[in-house]
C-alpha cells in the first residue's frame, strides 16, 4: 500500500459571498522547519500609563503573542515533467500563480459587496456635510486584511495574519516566468477574533486551543509515568 503525507496549506477565506474567488496555496514541498516566537507582553507596573488599569502586580496587560516563520519552496520542474494539461499552466507562468496567490494574501483588498457598501456610505455621508468636509474620507480605501488560516495538519488549525513575504525567484523560462522560487512567510496568530464577525477564525482558534490541551494533559501522564520509573521501592 503506497503511502502518503498531509501538506500543509494558506487558506484565505472571508465572509464577503460577492468577494474575489477563494484563494489557496498549498506547499508543494512542507517547510523542513517551523521557528516560533512567544512574546510576551509587559507585566503589571512596567508601563505607568497602564499600571493604573491593573488590578495586581505581576499581571500581564495582553495575552502572549505568538508569531513563526516558514521557508516554502516551489518549482515547476515536477509539472513540466509530467507533460500533458498537468503542464500547460507552468508551461505559460512557471510557479508566478502560487507566488501571486501569496502576495495577494499579504495585500489589503476589498470584495464588491463591500465596495458597494463603501460607496454608497460616502454618498449619503457627501449628502449630510458640507462641500469638501467628506474629501478625506472619500480618498481613505474601505479596504480590510485578508483573512487567512495555517493548515498544518489535525492538531493545528489557526488564523493568521501575514507580517512578512520575501520571495527570492531562483531560476527562469525562456519568457522569463520564475519555475523555481523560496518564500520566507512570517505569520502571527492574533490572540482573538470576533465571533460575530469571524467565526472560521474563532472556531479555529478554540479548535487548536482544545488540541492543546488534550497533549498538555497527555504530557502530565507521561510525567507521572517517568516519575514512577524513577522512585525506588
Amino acid at each position: 500500500m503506497a503511502g502518503f503525507f498531509i501538506r500543509g496549506a494558506l487558506i484565505e477565506y472571508g465572509t464577503d459571498v460577492l468577494g474575489p474567488l477563494p484563494n489557496i496555496v498549498v506547499f508543494q514541498f512542507n517547510p523542513e522547519q517551523i521557528s516560533r516566537t512567544i512574546n510576551m507582553p509587559n507585566p503589571a507596573g512596567s508601563n505607568p500609563e497602564s499600571a493604573a488599569r491593573e488590578r495586581e502586580p505581576g499581571q500581564i496587560s495582553a495575552p502572549p503573542q505568538e508569531s513563526f516563520e516558514i521557508t516554502a519552496h516551489f518549482s515547476a520542474a515536477d509539472d513540466l515533467g509530467k507533460g500533458g494539461a498537468v503542464s500547460a499552466i507552468p508551461r505559460v507562468f512557471g510557479v508566478g500563480p502560487q507566488l501571486a496567490a501569496l502576495e495577494k494574501m499579504a495585500i489589503p483588498s476589498a470584495g464588491l459587496l463591500s465596495q458597494l457598501i463603501g460607496a454608497a456610505v460616502d454618498a449619503v455621508g457627501d449628502a449630510l456635510s458640507k462641500d469638501g468636509e467628506n474629501e478625506a474620507s472619500r480618498s481613505t480605501p474601505r479596504e480590510s486584511k485578508p483573512r487567512l488560516l495555517f493548515f498544518w495538519g489535525p492538531s493545528r488549525v489557526v488564523p493568521v495574519n501575514i507580517r512578512s513575504l520575501s520571495i527570492t525567484e531562483q531560476k527562469y523560462d525562456p519568457l522569463l516566468n520564475p519555475v523555481q522560487a523560496e518564500v520566507r512567510i512570517g505569520l502571527e496568530i492574533p490572540n482573538s477574533v470576533s465571533k460575530e464577525e469571524d467565526m472560521v477564525g474563532n472556531g479555529a482558534l478554540a479548535y487548536t486551543a482544545t488540541i492543546k490541551d488534550a497533549q498538555t494533559a497527555a504530557n502530565l501522564v507521561k510525567a507521572v509515568e517517568l516519575a514512577i520509573d524513577v522512585i525506588p521501592f
